[in-house]
């Protein structure tokens, strides 16, 4: 594949062209994020009446709850208005997770792992939460954070 960048002349807007013989998943998920905005280090979530700009890299995790999806930072939690399979394609290829149906986690945020009965796991967080990676799971934390076979 090869990749081509090059400055805009004077006036000229920014723009991406891609030309492919085939879209794969992976492209059209860039091509997403790209559209939404992701691309930025920040998220949009609401606290009360308010729009609050967050940072990515400040999200612990995010824990689907009653059709209500929430970010959880170290002080604060906060509503999103995305579904959560939304927001694990947002954050593709980055340090975020799924580590259950209803759990997103930021691996960055894990302090230690502990085993739990039945094959799952449970993540301590740097602000002192625990939460179940269930079993399903496990496989692909273990690959993202290079430790098991």
């Amino acid at each position: 594949m090869k990749i081509t960048i090059a400055t805009p002349l004077a006036g000229e807007e920014d723009e991406i062209i891609i030309k492919m013989a085939e879209l794969d998943d992976d492209v059209l998920k860039m091509i997403r994020r790209l559209k939404d905005g992701v691309s930025k280090d920040t998220m949009a979530v609401y606290a009360d009446e308010s729009i609050l700009m967050v940072p990515i890299r400040d999200i612990l995790y995010f824990d689907a709850t009653d059709n209500h999806v929430f970010a959880y930072t170290k002080d604060n939690c906060y509503e999103t208005r995305k579904k959560l399979f939304e927001i694990e394609e947002l954050l593709a290829n980055s340090s975020f997770l799924r580590i259950s149906k209803n759990a997103i986690v930021n691996i960055k945020s894990i302090d230690h792992i502990s085993p739990e009965f039945n094959g799952r796991l449970i993540a301590s967080l740097k602000n002192g939460e625990d939460i179940i990676i269930s079993r399903g799971y496990v496989p692909e934390l273990k690959r993202k954070l290079g430790i098991g076979k």
